[in-house]
């Protein structure tokens, strides 16, 4: 017997004991399974970014876990089960893969995505954008957007427009930012403020757009970022304790002095 089923059934008893005699198993509700899931999929993404080969393992059997566990709920309820989750995705799989499973022909990857969003289309769904979660993050739904968007041809040509957009609502964001310099009442800076947060998540949007021309996924890009941020200010800290300080105490100049050393450590 193939080692892949073996093992996936083993899963699948494991799961049915745990439902049976955990207390805490046989409480868990597909609700309060949502956040846990969340979490583990937040986890995943730290250990690909990390490139931690032995973390991202255990993270995908943590999720594969949840899986099965929304399946076996689904099961006691006869709402479905693990088979008709598994059969319903294979027959997806195979209608949106037609130049694998039927005579299609396509020329390249980009091809592929078009033809998925039109294919999904004829599956039902309301409109071209549908299918991005509500409760999606917002970096991340701008470039699944973006992305559909680009997939019924809803796209710039090249980077150079992308870029000229970008410094487009740059401008529009700084008129909005000398207005509120000059404002003088409350009402007016409230008016203006409304403004300025649009004219914010316009060169927000754009720049995600702008990234993805150069291949650059946006919400990897500035997850790293945060990340060496997070990596300095610890270095900048812990030297600055080390001297019997705080970080309250000292001066942005003497704060600076440990971040340009973490800076040129590669930290």
């Amino acid at each position: 017997m193939d080692e892949r089923l073996v093992a996936f059934e083993r899963l699948l008893n494991i799961m049915d004991d745990l439902r049976a005699k955990c207390p805490w198993d046989q409480k868990q509700t597909m609700e309060t399974l949502r956040h846990l899931t969340i979490e583990e999929t937040y986890e995943l993404s730290d250990a690909i970014l990390k490139g931690d080969k032995n973390e991202i393992k255990k993270e995908i059997g943590d999720i594969l876990l949840h899986l099965v566990f929304y399946s076996k709920i689904g099961s006691e309820t006869n709402d479905f089960n693990i088979t008709d989750v598994i059969n319903s995705l294979c027959e997806k799989m195979i209608f949106r893969h037609p130049h694998i499973y039927s005579d299609v022909k396509v020329k390249d990857s980009d091809e592929v995505i078009q033809n998925w969003e039109k294919l999904k289309q004829k599956e039902g769904n309301k409109g071209a954008l549908s299918g991005v979660p509500n409760s999606m993050p917002s970096l991340l739904k701008a470039l699944r957007i973006q992305d559909k968007a680009r997939a019924i041809g809803f796209d710039w040509e090249d980077p150079n427009q992308v870029w000229e957009k970008v410094q487009e609502e740059l401008a529009e964001l700084q008129v909005e930012v000398a207005s509120m310099q000059s404002a003088k009442d409350k009402e007016s800076k409230s008016k203006i403020h409304y403004k300025l947060e649009s004219e914010l998540g316009d060169v927000l949007f754009a720049l995600i757009n702008y990234a993805r021309f150069l291949n650059i996924n946006s919400e990897d890009a500035l997850e790293k970022t945060n990340k060496k941020f997070m990596s300095r200010f610890n270095y900048m800290e812990q030297k600055i304790l080390a001297q019997g300080k705080a970080l309250a105490d000292c001066s942005l100049a003497e704060m600076d002095v440990f971040w340009n050393e973490a800076k040129k450590l590669e930290i």
